[in-house]
């Protein structure tokens, strides 16, 4: 699969309960604009995982991609790191 000026973020499996899909959490860092004091965030994705090889733990690598439900958008390029 092809990554050409997509999304990728890094972010750790919190679930791998449903068929073919991960929950990953990813942390994003900013400054904030009035107080300039960094604040993190953190969003949680639903990601296709078509081989269902991730497990809770991993640090993973996703990108995004062609809509594939009404809330999956990104895919699974790599495990990073095994749990």
């Amino acid at each position: 699969m092809e990554t050409n000026n997509k999304q990728t973020l890094i972010g750790e499996v919190i679930s791998d309960k449903m068929d073919k899909t991960i929950v990953v959490k990813v942390y994003r860092t900013y400054l904030h604009p009035k107080f300039k004091k960094a604040v993190r965030t953190l969003k949680k994705y639903k990601v296709h995982d078509e081989a269902e090889v991730a497990k809770i733990g991993d640090m993973v690598e996703i990108f995004e991609g062609k809509p594939s439900s009404k809330t999956k958008y990104m895919y699974l390029s790599k495990i990073v790191k095994s749990a």
